[in-house]
C-alpha cells in the first residue's frame, strides 16, 4: 500500500541546501508536508525512504506570481511567432502551422512583435484568411493586449472599442475576439492546455502559480477549471479574479483575491497603457484609462469589508497614480493599518516615480512585477524606447529602486507574455537594462520564491528551515554556485554560466516533478 505523503518520513541526503537556518547542511528530513530536520548527511535520522540528491543544490521552490494557464498551454503546443521579423515571415509561419490543423480548427499563435520589424505593419485579416486556408486565426501580440484576427472572428468585435477592420484589434475589441477564439476549445482541450502549462511550470522548479483571470481575460469556466488542477500532482494554483466590485463573485469562484487582471489601463506594446504624457511614436495620445480613483477605492473597500485581497493591473504612470489614489481614498475610510493588513497588490507597475513608490510602501501594496519585460523591451533601442523615448524607457521597471525603498516584491512571468523561466526573472532583476536598478541575486531570488507566497498571504513557505513547508526544488548547477545560489551573471571575463537544470520539484512534501 502506498504511504500518503502526509504520513511519510523522507530523508534527502548528499545535497547542498540554500538555508539560512543550516547553511552547511547536506541532508534534510521531511515528515509529511513539513521540514523536520536539516544537518549533515552522516547525522541524518532514519526514515521510511531515502532520496540521494547526488550533489544537487536544494533551494526553496519558485512561485510564478502572474500566469495565464490556458494561454500558456496553447503557446507551448501552438504557433510561436516570437521569431517572426516581418509580416511575410508571420504569414509563412501561419500557413505552415495551419496545414497541421483540422479545417474547422482555430489557429492559435502568440508572440509576434512588430516593434522588431523593419516595416512595422502587420498583415490584414484577408491575408490571414488566405494563409490559413480559410481557418479562423487568432494571433496574440507579445503583450497579449492586442491580436490579429481573421475575417471570421472580427464580427464579434465590430462596434467595440479597439476594433479595426484591418484585423488588428486592441483591448475591449480584443477581449471580444479572444472570447470567441478560446470559446472554440472543448472543456477537455482547455484542461489539457492548463495541465501542459502547469506541468511545464513544475519542470522549471515552480511549485505555485498565481492564475490571473477575469472578464475579458478568461471565462469563469476557464478560471475554475485551472483551480481544480491545483496540487493534483501539479503546482498549487492561487486564483485572482479581476472584476471591478467583484469580491463576492471572486469568492464564489474559489479565488484567492479580487485582484490580478483588473485593468486600470492596457499595455505599452499596444500603446494603451495610461500615461501622464503622450506616447513618443506617432499620434497615439496618452493611452487608455479604464478606472477612476473613486472606482478603485470602492473596489478596495469592498475587498476590505470582505476580508479579501484587492489588486489591479496598472502599467503606465497615470494608471498607477489613479490606483494609488484609490488606496489613499480607501485609507481615509478604514485607516492605513487595516489597509496594510490586506496585502493588496498592483500588477506590472512599470512606470512609477519616487513619490508613488513611497505610497506603495505607506499602504503596504505589493508590486507583482515581471523583470523579463525589461530584458526583452527595455534599454535605449528597443520597444519601450520606441513607445516612450529613451529617457522614459530607461526609467521604466525600477524594480531595484522599489526593493531598496521597501516595497514588497513578487516576481512573475505573465506567461505567455514571457516564458516560464524563473532563473531568467532573477537574472533580469539582478542585471537590468538600467544598472541603477540592480538588485542582489539573493534579493531577486527571494522575490521570485518567498515573495510569491507572501503575496498570496502564505508565510510558512519559501524558506528551508525546520517547521517550514517542505516545498523546494533540486538543481543541477553546471555553472557552479556563488553565495549559496547558482552562478547566473557573467564572470570577470564576460563568460555567462550555464543555467541550472531542475531535477526535482516538491510541493508540501509531494514530488510534482522528477527528471
Amino acid at each position: 500500500m502506498t504511504v500518503p505523503p502526509t504520513e511519510a518520513l523522507v530523508r534527502y541526503t548528499n545535497g547542498r541546501f540554500y538555508s539560512a537556518a543550516e547553511p552547511r547542511a547536506t541532508a534534510m528530513l521531511v515528515r509529511g508536508d513539513t521540514i523536520a530536520w536539516l544537518g549533515d548527511t552522516a547525522d541524518a535520522p532514519a526514515a521510511d525512504r531515502t532520496v540521494d540528491l547526488d550533489g544537487a543544490l536544494v533551494t526553496p521552490a519558485f512561485v510564478d506570481a502572474h500566469l495565464h494557464a490556458t494561454d500558456t498551454g496553447l503557446a507551448v503546443d501552438g504557433l510561436d511567432l516570437s521569431g517572426a521579423r516581418s509580416a511575410r515571415e508571420l504569414l509563412d509561419a501561419v500557413a505552415a502551422f495551419a496545414r497541421t490543423r483540422p479545417a474547422g480548427a482555430v489557429v492559435h499563435g502568440h508572440g509576434w512583435d512588430e516593434s522588431t520589424w523593419a516595416e512595422q505593419t502587420p498583415p490584414g485579416a484577408a491575408e490571414l484568411d488566405r494563409a490559413a486556408g480559410g481557418r479562423k486565426v487568432y494571433l496574440t501580440q507579445a503583450s497579449v493586449h492586442s491580436a490579429l484576427a481573421s475575417s471570421a472572428l472580427l464580427p464579434a468585435a465590430e462596434g467595440v472599442a479597439g476594433y479595426d477592420a484591418s484585423g488588428w484589434v486592441r483591448e475591449q475589441a480584443h477581449h471580444a475576439v479572444r472570447a470567441v477564439a478560446l470559446g472554440s476549445l472543448t472543456g477537455e482541450q482547455r484542461t489539457a492546455a492548463q495541465r501542459t502549462a502547469l506541468s511545464r511550470a513544475a519542470s522549471m522548479g515552480i511549485a505555485a502559480v498565481h492564475e490571473c483571470g477575469g472578464p475579458g481575460t478568461s471565462s469563469e469556466a476557464d478560471f475554475q477549471s485551472v483551480l481544480r488542477l491545483s496540487g493534483q500532482g501539479l503546482p498549487q494554483v492561487f486564483g485572482f479574479w479581476g472584476e471591478l466590485g467583484g469580491a463576492e463573485r471572486a469568492r464564489q469562484l474559489g479565488a484567492h483575491g479580487a485582484a490580478g487582471d483588473l485593468y486600470a489601463d492596457g499595455a505599452l506594446g499596444s500603446r494603451t497603457a495610461s500615461l501622464r504624457s503622450a506616447y513618443h511614436d506617432g499620434d497615439h495620445g496618452c493611452g487608455e484609462a479604464f478606472l477612476t480613483a473613486e472606482q478603485a477605492a470602492e473596489h478596495i473597500l469592498d475587498c476590505v469589508r470582505a476580508g479579501f485581497q484587492s489588486g489591479f493591473h496598472a502599467i503606465g504612470d497615470a494608471a498607477i497614480e489613479t490606483v494609488l489614489e484609490g488606496y489613499a481614498l480607501a485609507a481615509q475610510q478604514v485607516g492605513v493599518d487595516r489597509l496594510r493588513e490586506g496585502r493588496h497588490r498592483i500588477e506590472h507597475v512599470e512606470l512609477i516615480d519616487k513619490a508613488m513608490i513611497a505610497r506603495m510602501v505607506e499602504f503596504g501594496v505589493i508590486a507583482s512585477v515581471q523583470p523579463v519585460f525589461d530584458a526583452l523591451w527595455g534599454g535605449p533601442d528597443r520597444m519601450y524606447a520606441q513607445r516612450l523615448g529613451v529617457d522614459r524607457a530607461l526609467a521604466s521597471n525600477p524594480i531595484g529602486a522599489m526593493h531598496a525603498t521597501g516595497v514588497a516584491l513578487a516576481f512573475g512571468s505573465d506567461s505567455p507574455v514571457t516564458a516560464l523561466d524563473p532563473w531568467a526573472m532573477v537574472v533580469a532583476a539582478a542585471a537590468p537594462c538600467n544598472p541603477a536598478y540592480r538588485m542582489k541575486v539573493r534579493a531577486a531570488f527571494a522575490a521570485a520564491s518567498r515573495g510569491g507566497w507572501r503575496a498570496a498571504g502564505v508565510d510558512r513557505v519559501g524558506v528551508l528551515a525546520p517547521g517550514a513547508s517542505a516545498t523546494f526544488a533540486a538543481w543541477e548547477t553546471p555553472g557552479g554556485v556563488v553565495e549559496g545560489l547558482p552562478a547566473l551573471l557573467p564572470d570577470v571575463d564576460g563568460v555567462t554560466p550555464a543555467r541550472p537544470v531542475c531535477r526535482r520539484t516538491v510541493l508540501h512534501g509531494e514530488t510534482i516533478f522528477e527528471s
